[in-house]
This record gives structure tokens, C-alpha cells and sequence, in this order.
């Protein structure tokens, strides 16, 4: 009976490591997969980053762009006064 017992605690026991070992197994997929959505975040984020950076350059030379246009319009506006007094009053509504 004392022989049974023990093979009892023994089988016991090789359960225990085998889940154990199943355990380990399937933590080590979840950090793989885990390290692997990283990496692809790190990469998007990057990018993103570099998108941001392109758009914040786009807007600064588009606003350039327009503060030359304006200054553009208001010198014609201003050569039109010269030429035409009625123009002038249009402009100074």
C-alpha cells in the first residue's frame, strides 16, 4: 500500500511539472506575440511621428504662402487706389 501511496505522490507531482511546462510553453507564445505587436506599434508610431512631422512643415509653408499672397493682394489693392478713389471707399468698408 505504501509503494501505491508514493507512485500516487509521484504521479501527482509529473502532472504538476507537465502543466508547468504547458504553462511556460504558452507564456512564452504570449511574449512573442506581445514583443511582436510592440515592435509593429513602435514602427506605426515612428511613422506617425514622421507624417507629423511632414504636416507641421506642410502648414508653416502654406501659412508662409499665404501671408505672401496677402501681402500681394493688399499692394494690387493699394496700387488700385491710386489709379480709382472709388475703389478706395469699396476697400475701406
Amino acid at each position: 500500500m505504501n509503494g501505491l501511496a508514493g507512485m500516487e505522490k509521484f504521479s501527482h507531482l509529473e502532472d504538476k511539472i507537465y502543466l508547468t511546462i504547458e504553462n511556460v510553453r504558452k507564456l512564452r507564445e504570449e511574449k512573442e506575440k506581445i514583443e511582436h505587436e510592440m515592435k509593429s506599434l513602435r514602427h506605426e508610431v515612428s511613422n506617425l511621428l514622421s507624417e507629423k512631422t511632414r504636416l507641421e512643415e506642410k502648414v508653416e509653408d502654406l501659412l508662409s504662402e499665404r501671408d505672401a499672397i496677402q501681402l500681394k493682394v493688399e499692394a494690387m489693392l493699394d496700387a488700385m487706389t491710386i489709379i480709382e478713389p472709388d475703389v478706395a471707399e469699396a476697400v475701406h468698408r
